[in-house]
């Protein structure tokens, strides 16, 4: 007897029972691929099987939120040992999966809104942890050994045919379709509302099975919104420091910033200290970022040349359509994002990736999950690593890479500029130095092989805060590094361990530079620097087309 010829088309066939058995459940439930809003559960149940792979939307900004509670309220009896795939843990039902025992597995990036909830339930064997990714990490994932099995998407419309539009906040949508669409998977898609005509197609209907409207608009949060009138006459001073002696001293013009008020200071300075110090037109002119409200001032300016973006922010619609020079948009006046590319432009494109973070040890590795809190790093770990397959030069890149490798017998290359921004205590006092990351005893809680480390020492280049600004590029041992950290920290124990003799020692040298090696006068850095010192006046600034949320309109 012959061996059994192989069958070479099981994940097709496997679709086709599952898409079968959908219609003949739903029947009049279904029109086309448009799914009655009142049927959800029921093409979940006929599609989903135990054990699947599910990728659920959960981006940065934009929420699957319809589906995701649709997901959540499941039989666990019928649908159970769920493996979950998913950007960003962000509302309560990502999570409710896990509580109620439809899924079991995660492998995330950012978990910020439900950190602690999902430390207690892995801390707990609810929910188990495969990896915490970076976004681009986990994106190449879905094309190799994490491809989902059923992706639950969402678009701003789609048409009848199930053309679907995504419009500004287009995020992760692109790659998770096409990791799935392409492998024998189910694709399903909430929208807020269904058309004749879309502005543009932005996911052909051949990649979408299904198409429910939602019975209300999609969850979107504003994350890149900061109010210019809670910046701190600190992070002022930070931001001049890092404007003049990073910016400047490295010529600096392909960049991404992080969140945080820390680089919204430096955006609202750019326009003024920047000005003063006649570097418009040499720095911060190519940027890796959402359409942050605190660039508006530095873009009416002539300062911004060209922002691409992971994803859109809300109000700033008008803005962005009446720009065009400046942000990607369509012949529909939309901007288009995309994570995927825009964090492979962030790894690859840019010189300098600054940000911050909850803490940083002696070696300068750093990370944002703490005891009771896995956090995740979303994007950080791209932005703010060496590309090494890196291979055209810029100036900022040519000469990190020479003070990195001055006397050492290497072969010449650059080396791309990594900040970390942070005031050396935090909320509630909590020093952001430490001898130990919290990352260490969360490994050994959640049985992980490595501690979760969002920042490797090695690859950040300058730590900066009120104190100064730390250039690790031009240590030459692990004892110079620890002590220019050291150097920077402030009052933190970590700080006031310091070798004083060895701190004057790197200071002379120009490793560590306090405000007044720079030339910066402490009395300067006041709020009447910032280009727009409130919400209002950033409305001022963009000509009326900044549309703030309703939580930022305080006038």
């Amino acid at each position: 007897m012959g061996a059994l010829e192989r069958v070479w088309n099981q994940q097709q066939a496997n679709r086709a029972t599952r898409l079968g058995r959908a219609r003949g459940i739903l029947a009049d439930g279904l029109s086309g691929k448009v799914c009655a809003t009142g049927r959800i559960a029921d093409l979940l149940h006929a599609i989903l099987e135990p054990g699947d792979r599910v990728c659920i939307e959960g981006n940065n900004q934009k929420q699957a939120d319809f589906l995701a509670k649709a997901l959540a309220a499941l039989d666990p009896g019928r649908i159970n040992r769920l493996h979950i795939l998913q950007s960003v843990i962000a509302l309560p039902e990502h999570l409710d999966v896990f509580e109620r025992g439809i899924a079991d597995r995660l492998d995330f990036s950012f978990s910020g809104p439900q950190a602690a909830r999902l430390a207690r339930l892995a801390g707990s064997g609810k929910l188990n942890i495969g990896a915490i990714h970076t976004y681009l990490e986990l994106f190449s994932r879905y094309f190799i050994d994490l491809t989902p099995r059923v992706s639950l998407i969402v678009a701003e419309a789609a048409d009848r045919n199930g053309n679907l539009y995504t419009g500004p906040n287009t995020e992760d949508t692109p790659a998770i379709v096409e990791a799935t669409a392409f492998k024998g998977g189910i694709v399903i898609a909430q929208v807020n509302r269904i058309e004749d005509t879309l502005p543009r197609v932005d996911i052909p209907a051949d990649w979408v099975d299904f198409v429910v409207q939602s019975p209300a608009p999609y969850y979107i949060e504003p994350l890149f919104t900061r109010d210019p009138a809670q910046i701190s006459e600190i992070q002022i001073l930070m931001a001049m420091m890092a404007i003049k002696g990073i910016y400047a001293e490295y010529q600096v013009e392909r960049l991404n910033h992080g969140i945080g008020f820390d680089t919204a200071a430096i955006e609202l300075l750019l326009p003024t200290y920047a000005e003063s110090l006649g570097l418009r037109g040499k720095i911060a002119r190519y940027w890796a970022l959402n359409p942050h409200p605190a660039l508006i001032p530095a873009i009416e300016a002539g300062f911004v040349e060209s922002v691409h973006s992971f994803g859109s922010e809300l109000g700033m619609e008008e803005y962005i359509r009446a720009r065009p020079d400046v942000f990607f948009v369509g012949p529909d006046g939309s901007m288009r994002s995309n994570r995927a590319l825009c964090q492979a432009a962030g790894h690859y494109a840019c010189d300098m990736f600054i940000g911050s973070t909850l803490q940083i040890d002696l070696q300068g590795n750093s990370s944002t999950a703490t005891l009771g809190r896995v956090a995740g790093f979303g994007g950080a770990p791209n932005m703010g690593s060496d590309a090494r397959g890196r291979r055209h030069v810029s100036p900022a890149w040519l000469k990190a890479g020479r003070q990195a490798r001055e006397g050492k017998n290497l072969i010449p290359r650059g080396q791309k500029l990594v900040v970390q921004m942070v005031e050396t205590f935090r909320e509630h006092m909590q020093p952001a130095f430490v001898e130990r990351l919290d990352a260490w005893e969360l490994a050994e809680q959640a049985n992980m092989a490595i501690p979760p480390v969002m920042i490797y020492g090695e690859d950040v280049t300058h730590v900066l805060t009120e104190e100064g600004i730390a250039n690790l590029l031009l240590c030459r041992s692990e004892e110079e590094r620890e002590q220019a950290i050291r150097g920077v920290a402030g009052y933190t124990p970590v700080g006031l361990a310091r070798d004083k003799r060895a701190v004057e020692n790197l200071r002379d040298r120009g490793i560590i530079r306090r405000p007044e090696d720079l030339g910066i006068d402490k009395r300067q850095a006041t709020r009447d620097l910032l280009a727009a010192k409130n919400m209002k006046e950033l409305v001022h600034a963009s000509g009326g087309l900044y549309n703030p949320p309703k939580r930022f309109r305080n006038w």
